[in-house]
């Protein structure tokens, strides 16, 4: 009989050789990863009242760090089932496929995305919107920008998300085979490369100057953690923890974001915060994932685990299911929210800003992002079949 693996090194083993093996859908990623999606076309849209529904306001952390995390976990579950059915090789090329259908849909959203901003521009003789939007220096010398577009290089403001899901996504295997072997080491690897990352100051060149804003030799511990989480779900390290002590950690953290965010929104505030508590906490970066921000969301997740069971009764709520329809249909409602975010921010420059103007063209562009979402869905859908689609309602897809 062989000898028992002394625990530490367990650690670093797969525990369970069908880690991603049944389950079912988790309707908490798809009610999240929509959540997500309607907080960042609110907070597109400058100045906008209905944005403080959305959870940047409540701490340090917004719904970027949602996003990215889920996208690790669904990336996980998705290419991970593959990898143990076909193998590494065709897992990969399944990665590979979705990488170029990303590209694709960002460079498609850069044309249109530009197009609309210049022929505003040009229009309405308002050359302040190209100039907001970075797409000045494209109308100036778009044979050169165009090309360091292709290059992801060079992206108009809201557009930097897309480009930071591509690089994770590429890089997707190489952690895929590391996840399904030794998840625990691959969790340190990610882990040290966040602190390199944010020690040198490593990051990929933008044009014409500086780095990303979303660096992802930093973003990519969320993304990885979000893989981890998924590969040892019900058995990882931190199912281990002290609910209630942990809990209660993550608690008092979230209350403690939150009355710092209070400041920021009412300055007379600042006042009862400490000289030195300010020296430490500034500048909390979100272009490296500074560990405030990083923590903040973790704390988050980590409450939201113990509150929300995966088969909590109201997440099938009718009410929920066009939030979820978004969460499934992520890559089109966010090419779609990015869009109307800019024309959303158009009508009320120049019809006029009012709190009630602001609410109404929010609310229309959710509509809109949900019609989005059905319509992918039924077409997905009517191309599976009628046996295959009754099994992906079922949560089987």
């Amino acid at each position: 009989m062989p000898a028992p693996v002394p625990a530490f090194l367990r650690l670093f083993l797969r525990p369970d050789p069908t880690p991603l093996a049944g389950g079912g859908r988790d309707l908490r990623i798809d009610l999240a990863r929509g959540l997500a999606l309607v907080f960042i076309f609110l907070n597109h849209i400058p100045d906008n009242i209905a944005s403080w529904v959305s959870n940047r306001n409540w701490g340090f952390s917004d719904a970027t760090e949602i996003f990215v995390f889920v996208s690790g976990y669904s990336a996980m579950l998705a290419y991970g089932s593959i990898m143990q059915k076909s193998g590494f090789a065709r897992a990969t090329a399944s990665v590979l496929r979705r990488v170029w259908q990303i590209y694709l849909a960002h460079l498609i959203l850069f044309i249109f995305f530009v197009a609309q901003i210049a022929y505003v521009s040009a229009n309405f003789d308002n050359p302040m919107f190209a100039e907001e939007m970075n797409v000045g220096p494209l109308l100036e010398r778009p044979d050169v920008i165009l090309l360091q577009a292709v290059l992801l290089r060079f992206k108009p403001v809201n557009m930097d998300v897309l480009p930071l899901y591509i690089v994770l996504l590429a890089a997707f295997p190489a952690i895929l085979w590391a996840m399904l072997r030794a998840p625990f080491a691959a969790l340190l690897g990610t882990i040290l490369l966040y602190v390199v990352a944010r020690r040198f100051d490593w990051n990929l060149p933008a044009y014409p100057e500086g780095g990303w804003f979303f660096n992802p030799f930093a973003w990519q511990i969320l993304f990885v953690l979000g893989a981890y989480c998924a590969v040892t779900r019900g058995h990882g390290f931190w199912r281990r923890l002290q609910p209630a002590t942990v809990g209660g950690l993550a608690a008092i953290y979230l209350v403690f974001a939150f009355a710092i965010v209070l400041t920021w929104h009412h300055p007379p505030l600042t006042a009862f915060v400490p000289a030195w508590l300010n020296a430490w906490l500034y500048p909390i970066d979100k272009t490296g994932l500074d560990t405030l921000r990083l923590a903040h969301f973790l704390a988050t997740a980590y409450l939201t685990v113990l509150l929300v069971p995966p088969g909590a009764k109201w997440l099938r709520h009718r009410a929920l299911t066009p939030l979820m329809l978004c969460g499934r249909q992520s890559l089109h409602v966010f090419c779609v929210g990015v869009f109307l975010s800019f024309a959303a921010h158009f009508v009320l420059t120049v019809n006029g800003s009012t709190n009630i103007a602001e609410i109404l063209v929010s609310l229309l562009g959710i509509i809109i992002m949900i019609g989005v979402a059905a319509l992918v869905d039924w077409y997905k859908l009517s191309e599976k079949g009628p046996v295959t689609a009754v099994a992906v309602r079922g949560g089987a897809e």
